[in-house]
């Protein structure tokens, strides 16, 4: 396949003089990739929830074990719709690795929160923090002026890093840039019109969704809490509508898990631990992801090269509704549980009275890089920035480490 990508699409924030001769040869984007792996903030995705603690158990995903399986599924995607195009591969990984690195401590439950603190300052999202990590606090090229541009990624990798292109308030709850970030995204976006996502993050986007549909099922039935030949279908009904799909009718819903249940390896028996049991429960999640991809694979059309803003992927409706089925048995069994609810109260307690302590303290309190960004702070609002940037990079045992340093033991 020809070469599609530009040099606008390989740009950086800030040139970067050519390596030295004996350094590996690497393309733009494959320099990009190895910035994400080696960066702080995916080592700390380690010990972030993604669905249930990652202290609580040792089967069970986190964010980067999450990260490295979306990034997988992602790659294959890739090279399945790029007829062998290595750059649409290498974008859609790296995008993939950078999805998940805004999330703060305690998975949505924190994002929730830190986006009702932070309401005077523009609010939260956990996308619009990815792009802030990126070009801002994760430090490694700075402008002349000594300004951070973060890991200074190309153009196109930042525009497949970002979900949602838009600002707060355009398109609903989610959003991809906070304003003070926006001059760096209006040059991301340049010469791009509208709120369309770039190919590559529409791929990262699926291999996000078949990922945590998949895995979070995979999860909750080895902790037990999920018990796949025993569904209580009309709760599921509920959920789904609630949580993923409004207008989704009850024929189609139930037409999609009895297409999830005619899979080969979907159980006839309750799962019980055995290695036979956990293998089968191994080629069932491996089956559901090769049952998506492949949907997408066949309803995209790819003629003339799938780059950046030329194309974009189709997803049946039927591989819609069987995702958000899958979703919404995770969300019934595992997250909807009183004592789930319980934990998540905690949670939203510790971290509103973090965020207050950290700005009662100010600078003496924060680590020496957010410290700096508090005494450059122009007012009140890019000072709470400042403190919701601080909390949003701990782990979920470093935020309970500080409250017990800064505010007192846990009752």
């Amino acid at each position: 396949m020809a070469d599609l990508y530009t040099d606008s699409d390989r740009e950086r924030i800030v040139e970067e003089p050519p390596k030295r001769v004996d350094a590996p040869v690497r393309t733009p984007f494959e320099r990009d990739r190895a910035r994400l792996v080696h960066a702080a903030s995916s080592r700390r995705l380690a010990a972030k929830t993604q669905v249930v603690g990652p202290q609580s158990d040792d089967f069970v995903r986190n964010r980067l074990t999450h990260s490295l399986e979306v990034a997988q599924i992602a790659r294959d995607i890739s090279r399945a719709l790029g007829d062998g195009a290595a750059e649409l591969a290498d974008l859609a990984e790296t995008a993939a690795l950078a999805h998940d690195l805004g999330h703060p401590p305690f998975g949505h439950n924190g994002e929730d929160v830190l986006h009702s603190l932070a309401a005077e300052a523009g609010g939260f999202e956990g996308n619009a923090q990815t792009l802030r990590i990126l070009t801002r606090l994760e430090s490694k090229t700075h402008r002349p002026s000594g300004a951070s541009v973060g890991l200074n990624l190309t153009r196109a990798t930042l525009d497949a890093c970002t979900k949602y292109p838009w600002r707060a308030g355009e398109h609903g709850r989610k959003f991809g840039v906070y304003d003070d970030d926006l001059p760096v995204f209006t040059w991301m976006r340049s010469g791009v019109e509208g709120h369309g996502k770039c190919v590559e993050a529409q791929i990262m986007d699926l291999a996000d969704d078949v990922a945590y549909s998949v895995h979070d099922v995979e999860d909750g039935v080895v902790a037990g809490r999920i018990d796949l030949t025993s569904l209580d279908v009309e709760a599921l009904r509920e959920v789904v509508r609630g949580w993923y799909l409004p207008e989704v009718q009850d024929a189609e819903l139930d037409e999609a898990l009895g297409g999830l249940r005619a899979v080969d390896g979907w159980p006839s028996s309750t799962y019980d631990g055995s290695r036979g049991s956990l293998a089968a429960l191994k080629n069932l999640t491996s089956d559901l992801i090769g049952r998506f991809c492949g949907a997408v694979q066949a309803a995209t059309p790819t003629e003339g090269g799938l780059v950046r803003h030329r194309g974009n992927l189709v997803i049946p409706e039927r591989t819609r509704v069987e995702i958000a089925v899958l979703k919404g048995i995770a969300t019934h069994y595992v997250m909807l549980t009183d004592t789930r609810r319980e934990l998540q109260a905690r949670q939203r307690e510790l971290l509103t009275e973090l965020v207050q302590v950290l700005l009662d303290r100010g600078p003496d309190a924060l680590d020496r890089q957010f410290a700096d960004d508090w005494r450059a702070a122009a007012d009140d609002s890019a000072r709470l920035r400042v403190v919701i940037d601080q909390v949003a990079s701990l782990t979920d045992v470093t935020a309970v480490s500080w409250y017990e340093r800064l505010v007192g033991p846990r009752t």
